[in-house]
């Protein structure tokens, strides 16, 4: 795995059980010392979550803390005890790129990002495409994002500022969390530059350790595999 995405929500899922262990409130039917101990024992998987989850045993420690989610559940369905479920929100992170012939490596690079929280993608405008690469992009800028748009890893896509104002998107996201790919360094330095001017020091920067190595992981390699065929016919 890229990024231990998996392993915050199972933190932020042992966090909800544990803040409900310490609001908890016994009802006046319920019988404590039976539903005491059944606390307690809500309690003792809870822990076993937390020792699971430091050994990197996270599928473990998930059906700890849903075994203990379960049984406070039963005990507020039977009217035993009473306490409300605090959900976290998901961070907004933000991605951007070209997006053109999408493939298995956007694929692989979307379902990082959605592990971290929702997918906001800045989809570069077929100027900018033809600004820095020289050359139109295969799909305009309008179908690229109905395309992203489909896509179950993405909650929204907006078009990128034709000047590239990094300051004016981050400020319009307002992301928790920056994504880059693992051939984006530059631009992640210039992002970060641009931030730490602008005093944005809360939002996080990360970058994919590895790319999706597959055939037909890159869109130039997909135009070249086109044009051999179209050769070959």
């Amino acid at each position: 795995m890229v990024f231990k995405g998996k392993k915050a929500k199972i933190e932020e899922y042992i966090k909800s059980v544990e803040k409900v262990l310490e609001s908890v409130e016994f009802s006046k039917s319920a019988r404590k010392p039976v539903v005491s101990e059944i606390v307690d024992l809500a309690k003792a998987y809870v822990n076993d979550a937390r020792y699971y989850l430091e050994k990197e045993d996270l599928f473990t420690s998930l059906a700890c803390i849903a075994y203990a989610e379960g049984l406070l559940d039963a005990l507020r369905f039977q009217g035993l005890v009473n306490f409300s479920w605090e959900r976290p929100s998901r961070k907004t992170v933000l991605v951007g790129g070209v997006f053109d012939i999408l493939h298995p490596g956007h694929i692989f690079f979307l379902r990082q990002a959605w592990d971290l929280g929702r997918v906001v993608i800045v989809l570069a405008r077929d100027s900018t495409v033809r600004k820095f690469k020289g050359h139109n992009p295969v799909f305009p800028e309008g179908l690229r994002r109905k395309l992203l748009e489909s896509m179950k890893y993405v909650y929204k896509v907006v078009l990128g500022d034709e000047k590239f104002d990094v300051l004016k998107v981050v400020e319009d996201v307002k992301p928790d969390v920056i994504l880059f790919g693992p051939d984006q360094r530059e631009l992640m330095e210039k992002v970060k530059e641009v931030l730490q001017k602008s005093g944005k020091t809360n939002v996080k920067l990360l970058q994919l350790s590895e790319a999706f190595e597959e055939e037909l992981c890159k869109t130039s390699k997909i135009i070249e595999r086109i044009r051999e065929l179209g050769e070959g016919s």
